[in-house]
């Protein structure tokens, strides 16, 4: 087993962590580095990043509840033991002590000191440059998704590019929008351009951040801030580098990982203890409640092979019943499940490329792009492609964006921030009979933080939460 121990804080608060991260890219050392002893040589830096690919295994409750249950995907009709706050979260009634909120919160801050405990000491120690480089890249690159996430969820948040003391973190304030965008896309510009991370690696290693996954990280980025210019002229490099697969079941078969059309996912081994997950939006009969909405389960079109993935199978040998989406094997000595968490693959690449294109200006004619690159995922998935009197203008395009997102992304992590992004958040809660308001796209900041930090102007609670 290879183990880091780290010192950690947790936004602003204090505690020691250990970052178990066995066998996480194949990798077999079996000793342990205490923080006297790291960052010095390659293979200290190496275990110290995989140490923030290890946070990023431990966060799969984020787009579950703040992405699915938020969204018109998943519902929640009545609060059982243990699930109040999701209930919360689902029916926009969450509040500022909701324990999923602190958790994101916490679990988020842990993986940004890991990240900056790398890099406040990998200028300094005597490498391989090429390999130095790498591990740079990916802690800016977890970094930057890191942030990225937490301001898609709170708004501007705490951020600091260094290790900080207890008593440094509790002076740091909200970093505003301007200064967020800054933060996450500087450091994975700096990635791009300084050709920072390979494009592929060797089997072994499959799953560390590769320079597509900065460029596509970085695209969605861009599109959050409102600059799709910048978004449509990083994706059209894009094109082509990657694949749509041909059948879309594919994509996710556990047979089938890392596969041409993935282009980042957080890897998971169920062969190995700790290193695997338990089953993801499970029942455990076919006739259970599996909580997908009405919505979702009625945008389908028959000859759409992608409604075929959100219905449910029963998994041989357990009372357990999985999407075909997430299907696996639980193994017999773990009792774990081993599918990857698949968070960036071409299709968002291409439906990135469209919105961005048709944000920057409409294009009407027989030649677009936009609608080709739309088109191309409509009719991997068996449907007859759009034609340009279906999409007439902008406001038309983007929807139909939005809507084949949604069909194409269910349980991915990405329909609530996509709703949001692009204009269609208030119409998807109302279709589950929620009228929210434009505060209700963030979420309150959680009031532990606040308490902690004690001083309002430097960490404030979002409008609409209170105090």
């Amino acid at each position: 087993m290879k183990k880091i121990i780290f010192k950690t804080i947790l936004s602003v608060a204090a505690l020691s962590g250990l970052a178990s991260c066995e066998k996480f890219f194949d990798l077999k050392p079996d000793y342990e580095v205490t923080i006297d002893r790291v960052y010095k040589t390659a293979d200290d830096f190496n275990l110290a990043v995989i140490g923030c690919y290890a946070k990023l295994q431990t966060q799969t409750s984020f787009y579950t509840e703040c992405c699915e249950y938020r969204s018109d995907n998943l519902y929640l009709n009545a609060p059982t033991t243990g699930t109040q706050d999701r209930y919360d979260i689902d029916q926009f009634q969450d509040i500022a002590s909701n324990g999923i909120l602190e958790s994101c919160w916490a679990n988020f801050n842990n993986g940004v000191y890991r990240c900056n405990l790398v890099l406040d000491k990998i200028d300094d120690a005597d490498f391989d440059s090429a390999l130095k480089a790498q591990y740079k890249g990916e802690a800016l690159f977890i970094r930057a998704w890191t942030y990225f996430n937490m301001y898609r969820a709170w708004g501007g948040v705490p951020t600091t590019t260094r290790a900080v003391t207890v008593a440094e973190a509790l002076n740091i304030g909200r970093t505003d929008k301007e200064g967020m965008y800054a933060l996450i896309s500087g450091d994975l510009k700096q990635i791009v351009e300084g050709n920072m991370l390979p494009a592929s690696y060797p089997s072994a290693n499959a799953g560390r951040a590769t320079i597509g996954a900065a460029k596509a990280l970085l695209a969605k980025v861009h599109l959050t801030f409102g600059k799709p210019q910048e978004a449509a002229s990083l994706l059209a490099g894009m094109l082509g580098t990657y694949s749509l697969l041909p059948a879309v079941a594919d994509v996710f078969s556990v047979d089938n990982k890392m596969n041409a059309e993935i282009i980042w996912a957080i890897r998971y081994n169920k062969e190995q203890p700790g290193e695997g997950h338990g089953a993801w939006y499970s029942i455990t009969n076919l006739t259970d409640d599996n909580n997908q909405t009405a919505v979702l389960k009625n945008l389908y079109d028959a000859s759409d092979a992608r409604k075929r993935l959100i219905e449910y199978v029963q998994v041989p040998g357990v009372k357990t019943c999985l999407m075909r989406k997430f299907y696996d094997t639980q193994d017999a000595s773990t009792k774990q499940y081993g599918n990857d968490l698949i968070l960036l693959r071409y299709a968002d690449v291409l439906l990135m490329y469209a919105e961005a294109l048709n944000e920057v200006a409409y294009n009407g004619s027989a030649e677009s792009p936009a609608l080709d690159a739309l088109n191309a995922v409509r009719t991997r998935a068996g449907l007859m492609p759009l034609s340009l009197s279906d999409v007439p203008d902008k406001e038309a395009f983007r929807k139909a964006v939005m809507l084949e997102r949604q069909k194409e992304f269910p349980y991915e992590g990405h329909r609530w921030f996509d709703a949001v992004r692009m204009g269609g958040a208030k119409e998807a809660a109302l279709a589950e009979g929620h009228r929210i308001q434009d505060w209700q796209y963030l979420f309150p900041i959680p009031n532990a933080e606040i308490e902690r930090i004690n001083n309002p102007s430097l960490l404030w609670q979002n409008p609409g939460y209170g105090k």
